[in-house]
Order: C-alpha cells, then sequence, then structure tokens
C-alpha cells in the first residue's frame, strides 16, 4: 500500500511483535502503518516477517498443535493485521526524529509523520560467517535450542559458544540428545561459573576447547548437517566431527542501530523501557520485542510485548 503523509501510530518491524501491535492498534481504529522492511536499503534496520521467515518449523506457538512453518506464521499474522485495516509498507526506516511529536520517520518510500512510534525491529543471530553456513540454515542449522531443539531428538550436537548462552542452549539440548559437544575456540569461557560448573558436570556434554568451525558438512536436502570440520588454534590441525545439527550461541544482536544516541540502551544495545511498560524515555515511543528483550527472545514472548506496546500507545494517545 502506499504510504500516507500522517499517521497515529507508526510501527517499525514486521515480526510477531509489530504485527501483533499493528492487530491491537488496528482494531482501534488507530489506523497502523507498519514498516516492514524490505525496502533494498543498504543497510537494513529490520527484515520482512522478522526472525521466524529463517525457522523451518514452529512448534512452540500455542494454538498450532502440529506446528507451522515460520513464513506460513508470520504470513497468518500480516493477513490478520490487514484484515483490521493496517497499512503495511515495504520499506526501509532510514532515519527518525524524534525531537519533538508528532515524529518524522523517514524511509525509503518517503517520509511519515507519526503521533506515537512502535520500534519493533527485533535482534539477529551472531553467525560464524563461513559460506557453508547460509548453505544448511533450515537444514540442520540453527541460532536457538528453545526454538528448534525438539526436531534433533536422538541426535549428536554441536553448540558453539563460550558464553552463558551455550551452556545454557547445551544444557538444555541434552533433553533431546546423547551427546553435546559445545565447541570453543580458547580454553578458557566467558560464561559465569555456576553456568561452566553445570554443563561440566552433565554427562552428555563434551567440552571441545581452542578449536573453530571451518566448514560444515552435509548435503541438501537430506540428510542435512552430518557433521563439522573443526580447525585446532593452536597448530591449525583439522579434524571432522560427526553431528546431526549445529547451534550457534555466540549471542545476538539488537536492531536497535537507527536508535542510538535517541534512545537509552543497555551496553548490548537492547532499548531500555520503564518497568512493567513499553514506554521508552521519549513519551510516545515504545519498544517491545526482541529489539528490548535480551532474556526470553521467543514468538510468543514478542507478541505479548507488541500487546503491550499497542496498549501504551492507546493509552497514550487518549490521554
Amino acid at each position: 500500500m502506499p504510504l500516507p503523509s500522517r499517521t497515529k501510530v507508526a510501527i517499525i518491524g514486521s515480526g510477531p511483535a509489530g504485527y501483533t501491535a499493528a492487530i491491537y492498534t488496528a482494531r482501534a481504529n488507530l489506523e497502523p502503518v507498519v514498516f516492514e522492511g524490505g525496502g533494498a536499503a543498504i543497510e537494513p534496520i529490520t527484515l520482512p516477517g522478522g526472525q521466524l521467515m529463517i525457522t523451518t518449523e514452529v512448534e512452540n506457538y500455542p494454538g498450532f498443535p502440529k506446528g507451522v512453518q515460520g513464513p506460513e506464521l508470520m504470513e497468518l499474522f500480516k493477513a490478520q493485521a490487514e484484515r483490521f485495516g493496517t497499512n503495511v509498507v515495504t520499506a526501509d526506516v532510514t532515519a527518525v526524529d524524534l525531537a519533538d511529536r508528532p515524529f518524522k520517520v523517514t524511509s525509503t518510500e518517503g517520509e511519515l509523520v507519526a503521533d506515537t512510534l512502535i520500534i519493533a525491529t527485533g535482534a539477529s543471530a551472531k553467525w560464524l560467517g563461513i559460506p557453508s553456513e547460509e548453505k544448511f540454515k533450515n537444514y540442520g542449522l540453527s541460532a536457538c535450542a528453545t526454538c528448534d531443539g525438539a526436531l534433533f531428538k536422538g541426535r549428536d550436537l554441536a553448540v558453539v559458544g563460550g558464553g552463558d548462552t551455550a551452556m545454557e542452549e547445551a544444557t538444555f539440548l541434552t533433553r533431546f540428545s546423547p551427546k553435546v559437544h559445545i565447541i570453543h575456540r580458547r580454553d578458557e569461557f566467558r560464561a559465569s561459573k555456576i553456568m561452566l560448573d553445570r554443563a561440566s558436570r552433565n554427562p552428555k556434554i563434551e567440552l571441545v576447547t581452542n578449536a573453530v568451525v571451518d566448514e560444515i558438512l552435509g548435503g541438501l536436502p537430506k540428510p542435512g548437517v552430518t557433521g563439522v570440520r573443526l580447525r585446532d588454534t593452536r597448530d591449525n590441525s583439522t579434524r571432522e566431527l560427526a553431528v546431526g545439527g549445529v547451534f550457534v550461541a555466540i549471542g545476538h544482536e539488537p536492531n536497535s542501530k537507527l536508535f542510538r544516541g535517541l534512545l537509552d540502551m543497555d551496553a548490548a544495545g537492547y532499548i531500555k523501557t520503564n518497568p512493567g511498560s513499553t514506554a521508552t524515555k521519549i513519551p510516545g515511543v515504545f519498544a517491545c520485542g526482541d529489539v528490548a528483550d535480551h532474556v526470553y527472545r521467543q514468538a510468543v514472548t514478542a507478541a505479548g510485548t507488541g500487546c503491550m506496546a499497542a496498549i501504551d500507545a492507546e493509552r497514550f494517545l487518549a490521554h
């Protein structure tokens, strides 16, 4: 749809948080405009549909007892938002002016003036940056154990990382896997002592230190991932490790660069909101989903905070 010149609610991002905010604000007759991404900006802040667009099988979203494909779920979100009158614009936001209300949003499709702004730009998993990584996404390579772990039942698995996230992911995966290898480039871990001790004591977990993944091995579409080639960081020797899945757990990066210097953020770049609210330090600007959540990072929690942001925006406008 074309970009209007003004709206009561502008929403940046089209994942579960953004579309849930759109559904609620649209039903409140606030005629929201959603910038879904996909506008071919040099550095897009968000991608259409969010992280679920690279998730094949979603089995933990309520209401889908047989599971649902990630892209299919996001199409349903979008259709529901549009049913109530949401204007979804295929454009990337390239700048925002939050100095005065109404706020000015600049995108690849033009400018929009908005009385309130809901930021739902999400976060992006950090990847290893090797060529075979792109090849095996959705075919045995994942960045979310709680999302995809159950799909790997009975397989030996590898988790790449050395922080608390890697320890948590590996420990979670032992529910499904007979052996989980934690691969870390050094012999010292960044993980907290309690998390490292918990992983070390688990008989299903093996710590593989001083090693990096040079290549992910396997075939497409089947059998998918069958192993990894490891390179020793001390002597550059290589060896292969047979695994049926690889989980990259080297952290997430919130898609918040556009708002640096404008909104309060923590050290990692997650936007800070007031306790019990989605409100930021600027009245009329709200943040929801993974761009403000470094703890849970699930589709259902993102949707929940999208609902909160919509209600917060509606109440702000009413007052």
